[in-house]
């Protein structure tokens, strides 16, 4: 199976709000489509999935056209939609209904992912009642509830608890053995860097960079040091040239020229009997990678 998204475009008004955007899945994975709120990711999703009409462009799966008629495809939007004033078990039914469930089928697959979910205590209870992470959760059974190939997830982590988001990531991993295709949108970098092997980085609806995101950040090369000693050692690295980038609570971050100014850092540290507890090379972020490209503060 493969998703291929060619070239999407969508004006509003005069407002260009996607520019040719494009990218494609030819394995079961997460693709991250990332960016700041109002870079485009919301509207590509939406003429992705027939949702709104694009100016030009194709979304395809399997070389046709995305349709409910032609694949099976779950999408949980940002802004969250369950009726409030419905018993869960009866909205999650009917959402399977719509799909081309049964009602036998839709209400096993229910039950089955509420428990899964650890939300099987609400099945009886008006959706109201229910706190919003978990309302948050039942979204999500409600996307997955029909077993779709493309699972579409904008900002599923939005406004969840440590604990459920620990769960939602741990589903995810499952959700890619199964060999679920999901496309994940988020304006948080550290979740894609989590989960998401390639990606498209949107920024006032066009492409600033896409790739493999291994490859993206070798490019880049050595360039962070995180040192955590008992002793400050900022002076000693200023005078190793390195740049100081953050001071928290227990280590220190340097932006480095390469391994070698890192190399020389340590052997002065070493030499004056300070022992690093943390002494980490690493390549940037992709949050430094985004404010660089996107041009926000560094």
């Amino acid at each position: 199976m493969i998703l291929t998204v060619n070239e999407l475009s969508k004006t509003f008004g005069e407002k260009k709000a996607v520019d040719r955007i494009g990218f494609s899945m030819d394995r079961p994975g997460v693709f991250g489509l990332i960016g700041t709120n109002g870079a485009g990711k919301t509207t590509t999703i939406r003429m992705m999935l027939g949702i709104i009409q694009k100016d030009s462009g194709s979304a395809l799966w399997n070389g046709k056209p995305i349709s409910r008629e032609t694949m099976s495809f779950g999408y949980m939007p940002e802004e969250r939609g369950i009726y409030t004033k419905t018993k869960v078990i009866s909205q999650l039914i009917y959402f399977g209904r719509l799909r081309g469930m049964s009602h036998g089928d839709a209400r096993k697959s229910a039950l089955s992912w509420m428990e899964r979910l650890g939300v099987l205590e609400y099945k009886d209870m008006i959706a109201e009642k229910v706190s919003k992470g978990n309302q948050q959760k039942i979204q999500l059974l409600a996307t997955l509830i029909h077993n779709p190939d493309l699972v579409v997830l904008d900002e599923p982590f939005s406004g969840l608890d440590p604990v459920n988001t620990e769960l939602i990531r741990k589903l995810i991993g499952e959700l890619v053995s199964d060999g679920k295709y999901i496309v994940m949108s988020s304006h948080q970098m550290s979740t894609v860097e989590e989960f998401c092997e390639n990606l498209v980085m949107l920024h006032n609806g066009q492409t600033i960079l896409s790739g493999n995101l291994k490859q993206i950040k070798a490019g880049y090369g050595h360039t962070n040091l995180v040192v955590r000693t008992e002793k400050d050692i900022t002076p000693v690295a200023q005078e190793c040239g390195l740049e100081l980038l953050t001071k928290r609570a227990d280590e220190t971050e340097f932006k480095i020229d390469g391994d070698e100014m890192a190399e020389t850092f340590l052997k002065r540290i070493l030499a004056e009997g300070q022992y690093p507890i943390k002494y980490e090379i690493r390549e940037p972020s992709l949050h430094e990678i985004f404010l660089e490209k996107a041009g926000g503060p560094k």
